[in-house]
């Protein structure tokens, strides 16, 4: 016989996530297409996975796949013309860069608090940033495939960057400030001995 036992911290927090991720496409949706390029929940998901996921397989495949399944909707609609059949171009220097926001998230946010967080999320802006805008650089004729060139790669970026910035200390002001509320007037939602 089973003992499985329902555990509300993880549905919570599961739920989080996906309402967070619901607003991406939200905002994505009713704006013009790249207005809010970046600015979006994606980081701060990443973060909040890695902070209050304690089992390694939840706090990477959550987040994870709450940006497979946005990433999916929006390839197959309104960014449909950027797809290249499954997601998009690069989708995987993404998905690595976000994996790390995820581990950032769990090696600096065992204690969440206002400092680890921006410093976290500044961290996860420079990941970001270099991870991603790498394969626009890299064999890419339009840069000399020297510093310099990937260099000002990395200058056209950064107001995308200070998007990205923006929307995780929005959204993740958000996460983080609800489910601290909820950890305090439920105290069932703080983490028992036991992973979740």
């Amino acid at each position: 016989m089973s003992h499985l036992k329902f555990n509300p911290r993880t549905l919570i927090l599961l739920l989080m996530i996906l309402v967070l991720t619901g607003f991406r496409l939200l905002v994505t949706f009713n704006s013009d297409e790249l207005q809010f390029a970046n600015f979006s929940s994606i980081g701060a998901v990443a973060l909040f996975g890695g902070a209050y996921f304690k089992d390694n397989l939840k706090a990477f495949s959550f987040p994870l796949l709450s940006l497979f399944l946005s990433d999916f909707v929006l390839s197959t609609t309104i960014f449909s013309k950027y797809s290249s059949g499954f997601l998009y171009d690069g989708w995987y220097w993404v998905y690595g860069a976000f994996a790390l926001m995820v581990l950032v998230g769990r090696l600096m946010l065992k204690n969440v608090n206002v400092v680890n967080l921006l410093a976290s999320t500044l961290v996860i802006v420079l990941i970001h940033w270099i991870v991603t805008d790498f394969p626009i650089w890299y064999g890419n004729p339009v840069y000399v495939q020297n510093l310099a060139g990937f260099w000002l790669v990395l200058e056209k970026a950064i107001p995308f960057e200070i998007r990205f910035l923006e929307g995780t200390i929005v959204y993740g002001s958000i996460l983080f400030g609800a489910f601290e509320i909820l950890k305090a007037k439920y105290p069932v939602l703080k983490l028992q001995t036991q992973k979740i």
